[in-house]
């Protein structure tokens, strides 16, 4: 037997990791370009390594997660991501640091995908309200990483904090290992069988296509809100940047509303809301005059985007209850492309038409989601659960 609560809470900490290790290059990339003299080719090139690693950890826990159980790829993962952070700490060369940045993109990624299975798993009833409480953690180690940071750069260098946050993971590692975990669902491994019945699932592969583009609207906002906003209403990084914290705050919060006081409320006409609100959170950014509008504007998407991923991830884990570790992994992997494509595809927009035209890219993106989202709802009727 295992407490849920216990098993929950793990989870959480476990997607707390994932946010921290996500954002933590971003926020120390000043700090390492000083360190390994790194121009502007040597820097995007550290922010391509890490998607990467996420993808191959996305990719390889699921299967892994049914095979052995939870408790195997979840300790493994924090033991990785604490291995990525001392190297992102202390490498002694600029080369090397791309391996340890890989690194903490894999555990990271293992254990997002883990995570979302496991509270998935777990959820006897509201798996989408679960998954965005899930979520909170992920705004909180994202949040929380550049303020600690910013509190503590006078007393410390950034060696120490990022080799403290490290031991973090470790202390992670040690409690998934001595937890108790839903045993593994399928002891012979996945078949061949059934991994050919997930690929020819067209309801799956929908809301795999779904998160392909809720995942680009999300990358897009991270990756370009700061440098649109400069363009648009010529404000500092800093002003900049704080929009873009606003944008995160509200996904946050609005995850903890749906995983409490909006509990109740059936996953589908949540995910209608949330496409209303993302339509006038895009009227006020595109208005918007001044930084406080523009600000605002971030907040309301965030909201407005809190609900795509877990409520999507819901309806995975109720109609593959007994394979959701590899279906989760086809899922965030598909996702992740997503993530990767349009985002490389904008660079080509914005060096051809300005970063104006992002507001446009992402109209036409949740244009594509709506349309997918009724389609979905529609397939949804027919059955609950595969396999």
């Amino acid at each position: 037997m295992y407490s849920k609560r216990l098993v929950f809470w793990s989870a959480c900490l476990g997607m707390l990791l994932f946010g921290i290790g996500l954002i933590t290059l971003g926020a120390i990339l000043p700090d390492l370009k000083e360190k390994y003299s790194l121009d502007a080719v040597a820097a995007g090139t550290l922010f391509s390594i890490l998607p990467l690693g996420v993808l191959a950890g996305s990719l390889l826990f699921g299967p892994l997660c049914d095979r052995f159980g939870y408790k195997p790829l979840m300790t493994s993962a924090a033991v990785i991501m604490f291995a990525g952070f001392q190297g992102l700490a202390f490498s002694p060369s600029a080369g090397i640091l791309n391996i340890f940045i890989f690194l903490i993109g894999l555990g990271g990624g293992a254990l997002n995908g883990a995570t979302s299975a496991l509270v998935s798993d777990i959820s006897t009833s509201g798996k989408g309200a679960d998954l965005s409480l899930l979520g909170v953690f992920f705004g909180v180690g994202a949040l929380g990483m550049p303020l600690l940071l910013g509190v503590l750069e006078k007393a410390f260098r950034f060696e120490v904090i990022v080799s403290a946050t490290g031991f973090t993971a470790m202390a992670a590692a040690i409690l998934f290992l001595v937890i108790k975990y839903p045993p593994a669902k399928l002891s012979g491994g996945v078949s061949m069988k059934q991994l050919s019945a997930l690929f020819r699932d067209d309801t799956l592969l929908l809301i795999a296509l779904f998160l392909f583009f809720q995942s680009a609207f999300e990358a897009l906002v991270n990756n370009w809100t700061t440098t649109y906003l400069i363009d648009r209403l010529s404000v500092s990084q800093s002003n900049a940047l704080m929009g873009l914290s606003a944008y995160v705050a509200g996904m946050t919060i609005m995850r903890l509303m749906i995983g409490s006081i909006f509990r109740r409320v059936p996953e589908k006409k949540l995910l209608i809301i949330s496409f209303g609100i993302t339509v006038i959170a895009l009227i006020t950014i595109v208005t918007g005059n001044t930084m406080f509008q523009s600000a605002t504007g971030l907040l309301i998407l965030g909201a407005g985007l809190a609900g795509g991923f877990p409520i999507m991830l819901g309806f995975v884990g109720t109609r593959y209850p007994n394979l959701s570790g590899t279906a989760f992994s086809l899922a965030f992997t598909i996702a992740l492309l997503g993530n990767m494509l349009i985002n490389f595809s904008m660079g080509l927009i914005v060096e051809k038409f300005g970063v104006k035209a992002l507001t446009m890219v992402q109209t036409v993106e949740l244009v594509v989601m709506i349309t997918l989202s009724l389609i979905i709802f529609k397939k949804l009727n027919n059955s609950k659960s595969i396999i």
